[in-house]
């Protein structure tokens, strides 16, 4: 830090004597206008590398959690909006109104897929031509993804609105809960928009080096949805629809200071519609990197409909274990994948700069922090475990069965975080095809574990299933990985 400040000073001081005028044609110290130019090539390059100085320059370590503590926080956040928004819902005294909220989870998904299929493919591209220097492509990247995201979101809120009817009975509507379903769709569908842009912005922010941004514009979202919830749903009496909206004024918001910080942020990165422009090449790219990130969103989700499903075979006590031990091992998989999200730009910027060894250090340090990090989180946990589900119910039959899968899916966090790592470091590659394969198994293989862990093992097999899935992906990513370099090395030589 202080080298490059010297140099910057030193700039500046041969700045001022300089004495450059067009009148008499001088050039100051320089004795030709190739010199000036020269000269000016350089300084600018040193500005910006002083600008991206965490991406680039900074101690790897410091690196890693200057970028990951703010996606750890941020992450935390939206744990805390999915509890006040499902609480506020509640509220409402209705039940139909709450079942209406997991009905609409399907829809809700495939917005924020799209969001990340272009805030991934986008932010590690933008990242990877960070680090070769690139500042007209750079500009290119950001402005092209941005507006290819409000443009499919524009599209997904015009289908959402015109084919309303048609969506509610398909998420699986019936009398009770139509009206409500239909009611949260078209509101929320409106503002899909900015939903998408949103998820995109705000790891293009993050992609440029600005986690502290990042952080902030998530938090934005949830502080305007957490106020605006009991006004428009009380105080309004918009009930369901006053959530459907207060949640895109929370998006609108964070979009709207995604952009201000882009305004201010300088040259790399952009929102101007000059710049938005269909190249093949960049599209291939974004798309093959970041279907990975929508495919594996909407395989998730569908696993998780049903680990439900099959839990309810064994009792309500089962399927509230599963949903306790679900939602604090969500706290360990989260604070984990935003270390694991949050170097992604340091490993595509390395990549793209071609320094192999800083993207190793990268890599390995990140491994053994994260190892470090969910190590704590498992103990912590494992220890109290009896204790903490005993806070959400006082059933002896579920504290016993949660005690058990949560120790369980502790072990499979291990092993997912292991695939996310792995993921992501595809991701910041520019390697689409591992990303993909990663991706797809990750979602495809915890459904058939799903199934004949139940056939074969009953209730056993149904709590072992994610382990052995994530076990599955983590050792393939592993493998693809060791492939991926021994066919560079073999290229190399």
């Amino acid at each position: 830090m202080d080298f490059h400040q010297e140099i910057l000073d030193q700039i500046t001081d041969n700045k001022r004597h300089c004495n450059i005028t067009n009148s008499d044609k001088s050039y100051g110290d320089f004795s030709t206008p190739q010199d000036l130019l020269f000269y000016e090539k350089e300084t600018n390059t040193m500005n910006q590398k002083s600008e991206n100085y965490w991406l680039l320059d900074a101690p790897v370590s410091k690196a890693i959690w200057h970028m990951a503590i703010p996606m750890m926080l941020g992450m935390s956040v939206n744990i805390i909006y999915n509890i006040t928004d499902t609480f506020f819902i509640g509220s409402l005294n209705d039940t139909a109104a709450l079942a209406a909220i997991s009905l609409l989870l399907p829809f809700t998904t495939i917005l924020m897929a799209i969001g990340n299929l272009f805030g991934t493919g986008g932010s590690t591209l933008f990242s990877r031509l960070l680090g070769s220097e690139n500042t007209d492509k750079t500009r290119q990247c950001s402005a092209t993804t941005l507006w290819l995201s409000f443009i499919f979101g524009l599209l997904a809120a015009v289908i959402s609105v015109i084919f309303s009817n048609s969506i509610t009975r398909l998420l699986g509507a019936d009398t009770n809960t139509f009206a409500y379903v239909r009611q949260y769709l078209i509101f929320y569908g409106i503002g899909a928009p900015f939903i998408v842009a949103n998820f995109t912005l705000e790891q293009l922010i993050r992609g440029d080096g600005e986690s502290v941004e990042s952080m902030i514009g998530m938090m934005i979202s949830v502080g305007v949805n957490i106020v605006l919830d009991p006004i428009l749903m009380f105080g309004f009496h918009l009930g369901i629809r006053g959530a459907a909206i207060a949640t895109v004024l929370g998006n609108t918001a964070a979009v709207t200071y995604y952009i201000v910080c882009i305004w201010r942020s300088g040259n790399q990165l952009s929102t101007l519609p000059k710049y938005f422009r269909l190249e093949k090449q960049m599209l291939k790219e974004i798309f093959s990197v970041g279907l990975s990130a929508m495919l594996l969103d909407i395989l998730l989700i569908v696993s998780s409909l049903m680990f439900n499903y099959y839990a309810l075979k064994y009792g309500d006590y089962v399927l509230a274990g599963f949903g306790i031990s679900q939602k604090l091992v969500q706290i360990v998989d989260l604070i984990g994948m935003g270390l694991y999200m949050g170097v992604i730009p340091l490993i595509a910027v390395a990549y793209g700069a071609g320094n192999k060894l800083r993207m190793n250090e990268i890599i390995k340090k990140t491994t053994i922090y994260l190892a470090l990090v969910i190590t704590c989180l498992f103990v912590i946990l494992f220890t109290c475990r009896n204790f903490i589900i005993h806070c959400f119910s006082n059933d002896s039959d579920v504290i016993h069965i949660g005690a058990y899968i949560l120790t369980v899916q502790l072990c499979s966090s291990f092993f997912a975080a292991g695939a996310g790592l792995l993921t992501g470091i595809f991701q910041a590659k520019g390697e689409g095809t591992p990303a993909v394969i990663m991706s797809v198994m990750r979602g495809l293989i915890l459904i058939p574990a799903i199934i004949f862990g139940n056939y074969f093992f009953k209730v056993n097999g149904v709590i072992f299933s994610l382990l052995v899935a994530e076990a599955i992906s983590c050792i393939t990513g592993f493998i693809l990985y060791e492939v991926g370099n021994k066919k560079s090395s073999k290229r190399l030589e």
